[in-house]
């Protein structure tokens, strides 16, 4: 049995997709808060249970006869995403788990400037802790993020960045598949393993390939911080949110990004999307 959480929305509602074409129905359950917004996989046979983070007592249940736990990270920017995962981590070995799978991040770092880094990492020491066999997989900086990450440059001609370095632009529509055929394999994948696209450019890189897809000249405007935080404030940006970009930026300067790895690819039988594609 695989239980998979988080399957309404888009990361792990694509793997379950996926798991359709290569394992039976009968031997998928997602664990999902609202079970109304999971209609259309009960209708392909798959059994629909609630589970929230947030409400631990439904997660012993949610989890039960799992030989395979796929747990999606917490994308609540309120909650204390650590503690969520804590609560998960402790259900599923108190459900009898067999392997704890975690949508991780290639960046799961403790010293990571970009705060969901250092919650991935935090929460792959829980899991290393747990006593259950886990797998990481720690995912590239997903692609479809350049649409606010990049800015407004289709508009503006300008890709203004309060700091530059290389980032794996990966998209999402792959991790979800490689996610699927890693559960469905004979052999496990045993800790961290990193899913990123081939290449890792940086915001300089983006703005000649933007100038080419768009026929003109797209620049990469570096910009001091206090000016950025400055202008996106001015924008309307709210401050927490300023705040966590601005971690972005100075993780990718550092090169927390910077990484790639071929087995995304060889996962997937093909070279995976890349960031031109995505822009």
């Amino acid at each position: 049995m695989i239980i998979v959480t988080g399957a309404t929305g888009a990361l792990n509602g694509a793997t379950v997709d996926h798991l359709l074409d290569r394992v039976p129905a009968s031997e998928i359950a997602v664990a999902v808060r609202d079970t109304a917004k999971a209609e259309r996989f009960a209708h392909r046979g798959v059994e629909v249970r609630r589970g929230d983070y947030a409400d631990p007592g439904s997660l012993p249940d949610a989890f039960a006869g799992a030989d395979q736990l796929l747990l999606v990270s917490s994308n609540d920017p309120g909650a204390d995403a650590v503690s969520l995962h804590r609560a998960a981590v402790d259900a599923a070995v108190a459900a009898g788990v067999k392997r704890i799978l975690y949508t991780s991040h290639q960046a799961a770092a403790d010293g990571n400037p970009f705060a969901p880094g250092r919650a991935h990492f935090a929460t792959e020491q829980l899991l290393a802790a747990s006593g259950v066999a886990w797998t990481s997989l720690r995912n590239g900086f997903y692609a479809h993020s350049l649409q606010w990450l990049a800015g407004p440059w289709r508009e503006t001609g300008v890709i203004a960045v309060p700091g530059d370095g290389p980032v794996s632009w990966t998209a999402r529509e792959d991790v979800a598949e490689a996610a699927a055929l890693i559960l469905a394999a004979p052999v496990a994948h045993d800790g961290p393993v990193t899913l990123t696209a081939d290449a890792a450019p940086t915001f300089e890189e983006l703005a000649a390939i933007a100038s080419e897809l768009s026929g003109r000249t797209v620049r990469c405007q570096p910009m001091d911080e206090k000016e950025w935080v400055a202008a996106q404030l001015a924008a309307g940006q709210p401050e927490h949110r300023t705040g966590f970009l601005l971690g972005f930026y100075q993780a990718a300067r550092q090169g927390f990004f910077a990484g790639v790895d071929p087995l995304l690819g060889e996962l997937l039988g093909r070279r995976p999307r890349t960031v031109r594609e995505a822009l």
